[in-house]
């Protein structure tokens, strides 16, 4: 009666296992840290580090690929200094003063709500890479040369390499980043960066 019983229980587990397997969502929900620089140039200099809180849908799979949409609410913590102080032409109303307040070392804080489109191409069971674009807008708390404070729009493009592990996926996403205001503030030359990222998510 016992072995019965215990055979009763373990077929009911697996049952239950196949089910939520069958039912697996095409959500995914995960958390993200990253970090990068300008481009090298003698205009200005900027350093990031960055958290994300990401949520992933997948909207349809093919033979060959997987194809998501992605929400990304974004801090990110900036630190930017002007190192060509003729950037500030004298046209610039209080110019001297300008040149003296921008080239000293700021602190930049940005929030972020990026929305992306993803092309995955699996590769195997566990492995898959991808690409990503994204675009979304943005608040900055800090007037600088190249931006004005305020409202604002980040553009992404991304490579991605992914792991998984059961319902865990591991992320490796170098990408390529554009600050820019669209002309909505007076300063609008934006900012350039390239950014690395390391991310972890779960699929629900």
């Amino acid at each position: 009666m016992i072995q019965k019983l215990r055979f009763f229980i373990i077929a009911l587990f697996v049952a239950f296992q196949l089910q939520a397997q069958e039912k697996s969502s095409n959500y995914r929900l995960g958390l993200s840290y990253g970090f990068g620089s300008e481009f090298s140039n003698t205009d200005y200099t900027f350093e990031n580090h960055f958290y994300k809180a990401q949520l992933y849908y997948k909207i349809k799979e093919t033979k060959n690929f997987e194809y998501e949409v992605l929400i990304q609410p974004e801090i990110n913590f900036g630190k930017h200094q002007l190192l060509n102080f003729y950037f500030v032409k004298p046209e610039t109303p209080n110019y001297q003063q300008k040149r003296d307040e921008y080239t000293r070392l700021k602190d930049v804080r940005e929030y972020v709500l990026n929305c992306g489109f993803l092309v995955r191409k699996p590769i195997g069971k566990v492995c898959s890479f991808y690409v990503l674009g994204s675009v979304g807008p943005l608040i900055t708390d800090t007037e600088t040369e190249r931006m004005s404070k305020g409202f604002a729009f980040a553009d992404v493009l991304a490579l991605g390499f992914t792991v998984g592990y059961n319902k865990m996926q591991f992320d490796i996403r170098p990408s390529l980043r554009h600050v820019s205001n669209a002309g909505l503030g007076s300063s609008n030359a934006g900012y350039n960066t390239k950014n690395i990222e390391f991310g972890i998510s779960y699929q629900l």
